[in-house]
C-alpha cells in the first residue's frame, strides 16, 4: 500500500468521525427537545413526583401558644401501579397510587382541647378523596376545601380521649412516591405497607423493614415502633431503557469501533498481501455509519432492542458482503468477527450501566494480544521497508 493511501484512510476516518459526532449531536438535541416539550404535558396529565406528608394536630394552650401533636398510631396502606408512557425517544416513569391511611390522635392534656387536624395533600389530581373524623355513629366526613393543598378539620376532644382519623385517595404521579416527616419529632407506632405491581424498586431514602414477593410485585413494610428523627420513605419507579441517550452514545463512540476495525483490516491486508484501495475503506466506513444512522431513525417505529438488531444486521451485511466481493472469503471472515466484536458487542454494552468501559478495555486488550501473536515473527522491514529487529 502506498504511503499516500494511509493518509487517505486517515482522512476517511476523520470525515466519518465528524459525521458521527454530528449525528450524535442531532439525536441529543431531538431527545432534549422532546423532553422539554413533554415535561409540562407529563406533569399536567400524570402529575409530579408525589409526596405525602405525615399529618399533625394543633391546639392552643391557656397562654395562646400553639402545641403540635403527632398521631399516637399510624397505619398507612399504599398500592403503586406502574404505567410507563413513551413520549418521543424517552419513557416517562408514570404510575397510579391508591392510599388508605388511618391515624389516631389523643388529647394528652387535663382539659378539653379543640384540635385542628392538618392534612397536607400531594399536588395533583386526587380522585375518590375521603377524609373522616371519628368512627361508627359519631363519624364525620369532612367537606372542607383544601387551601394550598392543606386540608384542616377541627374536633373537640376531652382530656385523655382519642379520635381516629382516616383518609384515602387515588392519584397519579411520575418518577417516585414518598412519605415524609416534616421535623425530628418522635414517631410512635407507625406502619406503612406498600404493594407494588413491579419488582425493580429503588429506595432512595430508607430501606423497608420487610420485603416479600407478592402478586407479581413486592410487598414492602416500614415499621417505626418508637423513633426520633425517623427517616422518610421513598419508592422510585423502575429505570427504563431510554432509546435517545443510548443512540447518541453509540454515535459518539462509533469512531473508536471503526478505528479498531480499520486497524485489523489494514494489518490483515498487509500480512496476506491483499490490495485494498482507499475507496474500499470509504465504502467500509459508510457501512459502519449505516448502523447508528439506521438505529436512530428506527427508534420511533420499533422497540429499542428490535431497532438495534435490525440496524446491526444491515451494517454487518453491508460490510461483510462488500469485503467478500472485494477481498475474498478470508478477509470476510476476519472482518465479520472484528465488526461483530467492535461494533455490535461494544454498542450493546451501552444497554447495561457500568459495562461500557470494561467492554472497551477487554476488546482492546484481546485485539492487542491477537495481533501481537499473529505478527510477532513478521519481517516488517520486508513488508514496509526500514529497520526491524532480527532474531538471534
Amino acid at each position: 500500500m502506498k504511503p499516500t493511501h494511509y493518509f487517505s484512510i486517515a482522512f476517511i476516518f476523520a470525515a466519518t468521525t465528524l459525521a458521527w459526532w454530528f449525528l450524535g449531536g442531532t439525536i441529543s438535541y431531538r431527545t432534549s427537545h422532546v423532553q422539554m416539550q413533554n415535561l409540562a404535558g407529563v406533569s399536567e396529565r400524570w402529575g409530579p413526583p408525589l409526596q405525602q406528608v405525615h399529618p399533625t394536630a394543633h391546639y392552643k394552650d391557656s397562654d395562646g401558644n400553639t402545641t403540635t401533636l403527632l398521631p399516637l398510631k399510624s397505619e398507612v396502606k399504599v398500592m403503586l401501579g406502574y404505567e410507563p408512557v413513551k413520549m418521543g425517544l424517552l419513557w416517562q416513569r408514570t404510575y397510579h397510587v391508591n392510599l388508605d391511611a388511618a391515624y389516631t390522635f389523643q388529647n394528652n392534656t387535663a382539659i378539653t382541647q379543640k384540635l385542628d387536624i392538618v392534612l397536607q395533600l400531594p399536588r395533583g389530581y386526587l380522585g375518590k378523596m375521603n377524609f373522616t373524623l371519628g368512627e361508627g355513629a359519631t363519624a364525620r366526613k369532612s367537606l372542607a376545601t383544601p387551601r394550598d393543598n392543606v386540608l384542616t378539620e377541627s374536633v373537640e376532644l376531652p382530656p385523655g380521649q382519642s379520635v381516629p382519623v382516616s383518609f384515602s385517595y387515588d392519584c397519579r404521579g411520575s418518577d417516585a412516591w414518598s412519605y415524609v416527616f416534616e421535623d425530628a419529632s418522635r414517631i410512635r407506632d407507625f406502619k406503612l405497607n406498600v404493594q407494588t405491581d413491579f419488582t425493580g424498586v429503588n429506595y432512595s431514602v430508607s430501606s423497608p423493614t420487610r420485603r416479600e414477593a407478592a402478586d407479581g410485585g413486592l410487598a414492602l413494610e416500614w415499621h417505626y415502633e418508637d423513633a426520633i428523627s425517623a427517616p422518610g420513605i421513598a419508592v422510585e419507579m423502575p429505570s427504563e431503557l431510554n432509546a435517545g441517550p443510548i443512540a447518541s452514545q453509540i454515535a459518539f463512540w462509533s469512531p473508536l469501533s471503526l478505528a479498531l476495525f480499520f486497524g485489523v483490516v489494514v494489518l490483515t491486508s498487509i500480512l496476506r498481501g491483499i490490495r485494498l484501495h482507499p475507496v474500499n475503506y470509504l465504502f467500509l466506513a459508510a457501512g459502519f455509519f449505516a448502523f447508528p444512522l439506521l438505529f436512530s431513525y428506527l427508534l420511533d417505529l420499533v422497540p429499542v432492542q428490535a431497532g438495534f438488531a435490525i440496524a446491526a444486521g444491515v451494517s454487518l451485511l453491508l460490510v461483510g458482503g462488500y469485503l467478500r466481493a472485494a477481498a475474498g472469503s478470508f478477509m470476510f471472515r476476519v472482518a465479520a468477527v472484528a465488526q461483530f466484536a467492535y461494533m455490535v458487542l461494544f454498542s450493546a454494552s451501552f444497554f447495561f450501566k457500568g459495562l461500557t468501559g470494561l467492554t472497551l478495555t477487554l476488546g482492546g486488550v484481546c485485539t492487542l494480544a491477537v495481533l501481537m501473536l499473529l505478527t510477532a515473527r513478521v519481517d516488517w522491514s520486508a513488508r514496509l521497508g526500514g529497520l526491524s529487529p532480527k532474531l538471534a
